[in-house]
């Protein structure tokens, strides 16, 4: 279990009675934030495609004495996604945080040689994941009088990086979908907001990016020298989702190190 959960204040209690709905929420980035929000008093669901490692995830956090459960979940299905936000609603009666996370890196090469078949998975899960849970997630906050959402875009939703497109073209429209969706909503008093993370070793990044010189060289265009914790990005999230954010929506929040300072 990521160490999100030890290191957020156990008095915390901003997510008191609250639910949240994690989506990838099974390893990595999606596990330090359903460790986070679990911690901050949340009853977390954590919603993967692979149900296995999301009910370890979830026992992990009830041994630690949290309140979570798991639930398999396919983004790129809108069936799956539909089915997994009413199970939630029907075993807690409410959706107050809802964290759209689930994603993929795609691999690292140039336009003209990424394999189609690649670009239109990471579509599929990073993007269209994206609009099928705000789709079902939306008309539910605004029946119950109000909700949060956080969706996980990326630094590179701000700025290019050779060899990513789809990952790129993904999070840059996760943004963009965004800030539409705040648009529309905010009167129905549903706060969207996205979190922009920078590089971070995770089995998502680790894939096309072997641990090793790479990542040092990486390291080194940020302000801060180093790449981002998944507790540091879990950090923000859970602020997004929280009352303490009450008037922001509509907005990407860096977590960047200071990559984009220059």
């Amino acid at each position: 279990m990521s160490s999100a959960a030890s290191d957020a204040p156990r008095h915390a209690a901003r997510y008191a009675e609250k639910v949240a709905w994690v989506s990838g929420g099974a390893a990595g980035l999606g596990e330090a934030c359903c460790s986070r929000l679990a911690s901050e008093g949340a009853q977390v669901v954590v919603a993967d495609i692979d149900e296995r490692a999301a009910r370890s995830t979830a026992d992990a956090l009830r041994a630690a004495g949290f309140k979570a459960i798991a639930m398999g979940c396919d983004v790129a299905d809108p069936k799956s996604v539909e089915r997994a936000i009413k199970e939630t609603c029907d075993k807690f009666g409410r959706l107050d945080l809802a964290v759209n996370n689930a994603g993929i890196a795609g691999v690292l090469t140039d336009i003209v040689q990424y394999p189609i078949e690649t670009w239109n998975k990471v579509i599929a899960i990073n993007l269209n994941g994206v609009f099928h849970g705000l789709r079902v997630q939306i008309p539910l906050m605004v029946s119950q009088g109000g909700g949060a959402i956080v969706n996980m875009a990326s630094l590179l939703g701000t700025v290019g990086f050779p060899g990513t497109s789809a990952y790129c073209a993904a999070k840059h429209a996760v943004i963009g979908i965004t800030k539409t969706a705040a648009l529309e909503f905010g009167a129905a008093k549903v706060r969207i907001n996205a979190v922009c993370p920078s590089f971070i070793k995770t089995s998502l990044t680790l894939g096309p990016i072997p641990d090793g010189p790479a990542w040092d060289d990486l390291a080194a265009k940020h302000a801060l020298n180093r790449c981002a914790e998944p507790k540091e990005v879990a950090a923000m999230v859970a602020f997004l989702g929280s009352d303490d954010a009450g008037y922001l929506t509509g907005a990407a929040y860096l977590v960047d190190g200071g990559y984009t300072a220059v």
